[in-house]
This record gives structure tokens, sequence and C-alpha cells, in this order.
């Protein structure tokens, strides 16, 4: 089994920093909330694309996809009580020229082998597409 390490620390009321490796992150914890850091919702987000990001990365040469770019959008709806992500719903953009078939080939992939992904699909309804760039 993998084990991941993150430390983190309160720098003030306004900041605080999480390191893993040689990357350190700010981390908006001000009350107020910050326009220039991610705040914990907004980074389980980041983590949801980049473990999609990461998986697409992963599978493309096993399939021979013939990948130019991805992006991915992401909306979470927060519910008030009991505090939780009620939902996320994401979008894949992928550049390619491949047929629809083989991008959806790509989207099973993402969906199946995604370790953060699957765990958050195991604690909240996590839906979305994929579609090609247009």
């Amino acid at each position: 089994m993998l084990e991941y390490r993150v430390s983190a620390r309160r720098i003030d009321a306004h900041e605080s920093v999480a390191d893993c490796k040689d990357a350190t992150v700010v981390l908006d914890t001000d009350i107020k909330g910050r326009r220039d850091a991610f705040n914990p919702a907004e980074l389980l987000l980041a983590a949801v694309a980049a473990c999609m990001i990461k998986g697409i990365e992963r599978v493309t040469p096993m399939l021979k996809f013939d990948l130019r770019g991805v992006d991915v959008r992401l909306i979470g709806v927060r519910q008030d009580s009991p505090p939780m992500m009620a939902s996320i719903d994401y979008e894949l953009i992928v550049d390619t020229d491949e047929d629809d078939r083989r991008l959806e080939l790509l989207h099973q992939n993402v969906r199946k082998y995604g370790t953060i992904s699957n765990t958050v699909a195991a604690a909240t309804k996590l839906q979305g597409v994929i579609r090609r760039r247009t």
C-alpha cells in the first residue's frame, strides 16, 4: 500500500500552508476568505481534477489515445446541515480527434481507476460527462 504525507500549519489568522515533498501550497483558512488561495472545498475539487488528469496521463499510452489537452471543470454543492459536499459535477473537455467510442472508453478508465475520485464518489454524488473540445 502507498502512503502519502502532507503537513500543514497555521501562519496566522489569515493563512496556513501545506507542505509535501518540495512543494508548498498556501491555504485559505481566513474566516473571511482569501481570493489568492484555495479554501478546503476548492482543494477537494482541485484534488479530484488532478486525479482525473493524472488518470488520463496514465491510461492514454496504454490505450494509444491521441490527446492534445484536457480541461476539467467542477462544481461542488455544499449543504449546510450537516456541512458536507452534497454533490460534485464535472466536465472533462478533451482535445482529441479520437471517435466517440474511444472518448467514452477514456472516461470509463478515469472513473474506474481514480484513487481520489473513487474515494470522493464513495462519500458523495460524483457525476460528470466527457466531451470533445470544439
